[in-house]
């Protein structure tokens, strides 16, 4: 399992890459390792608000759907139009070709809540 330095974590496995003003997300290695072969991504609109802690997404794998929750609240600037037709990127590259949205962060106070690497490492080690 890879988790990235540079980027933050949330308890709901979501990773968040901080980009100025704006923040890419996805879901973790961790994350895409448990679920399986992810075969439907559904993403919101640009445009549309998230809010921290509220679904704002699901991914479908062979086993399971499940819902990916906000970790920071903002507008969605940009949306992976490539998960629509290559799912299965989410496996084979969850932090590179994978990314979710990008999104204009309302309160940038809240990247400051989510974990690091070391303290993500340590809560998946516990489960």
């Amino acid at each position: 399992m890879s988790t990235p330095k540079e980027l933050r974590y949330s308890e709901e496995h979501e990773w968040v890459k901080v980009e100025g003003e704006k923040v890419r997300i996805g879901i973790t290695d961790f994350a895409q390792s448990e679920l399986g072969d992810i075969v439907f991504v559904e993403l919101p609109e640009e445009g549309d608000e998230i809010t921290a802690g509220e679904p704002f997404g699901s991914v479908e794998s062979v086993k399971t759907v499940s819902e990916l929750y906000a970790p920071v609240s903002g507008k969605v600037v940009e949306v992976n139009g490539d998960l629509d037709d290559s799912p299965e990127f989410v496996n084979e590259s969850p932090y590179e070709k994978a990314w979710m949205v990008t999104v204009e962060l309302s309160d940038a106070s809240e990247v400051d809540k989510l974990m690091t690497s070391e303290k993500y490492d340590e809560m998946i080690k516990e489960d």
